[in-house]
């Protein structure tokens, strides 16, 4: 049965949080900031925070900059991942990715369709690898990012979660969560 064995221990990911938006300010990002608060409720380490316009290279860079970081394993981008001409979240960091995570997001997409029916369509929500870190992009509502965090990214990114979670694939924890 999956879920959450409480009897093995817990390990933290090390994540970093990017907003991608022309708009948002770290005092109106409410999207970023349920991410945030939601992984170190969870217990997790939040090593970093950004906001960065809605411009492939802006973007690009700082997930390549997060990437290429050792102290962060996953990067978690909510905006851009929509259909407006602004939206250029997957142009920006597909590139990057040496691996397409589709579960992801057909797992996002089923959820999603729990709570905001088939307007799920227009989301181009998705994840992978690039190097050994993982990238996750989700829109950037604040809804969506309850929806991604509450009933999919807690189990990924829980060390206890069975079968098996996202940590069994980070180098440091290869041989804990086997």
């Amino acid at each position: 049965m999956p879920g959450i064995d409480e009897s093995l221990p817990f390990h933290p990911l090390k994540i970093a949080v990017l907003t991608v938006s022309d708009t948002r300010t770290a005092e109106t990002d409410t999207s970023g900031g349920l991410l945030a608060s939601r992984l170190v409720e969870a217990g997790h380490e939040l090593v970093a925070r950004a906001i960065v316009k809605d411009d492939v290279d802006a973007i690009r860079a700082r997930v390549r900059a997060w990437i290429d970081d050792p102290d962060v394993e996953i990067v978690l981008s909510t905006g851009g991942t929509g259909f407006t001409p602004r939206d250029v979240t997957p142009e920006a960091v597909m590139p990057l990715l040496r691996r397409v995570m589709d579960g992801f997001s057909a797992v996002f997409h089923q959820v999603s369709m729990g709570t905001i029916g088939v307007s799920t369509l227009q989301s181009r929500a998705f994840a992978g690898q690039a190097g050994d870190s993982f990238v996750f992009c989700v829109p950037g509502s604040t809804g969506a990012c309850r929806d991604a965090w509450d009933l999919v990214l807690r189990y990924e990114f829980d060390s206890r979660y069975h079968p098996c979670s996202i940590a069994g694939q980070l180098p440091r924890l290869r041989e804990v969560c086997a």
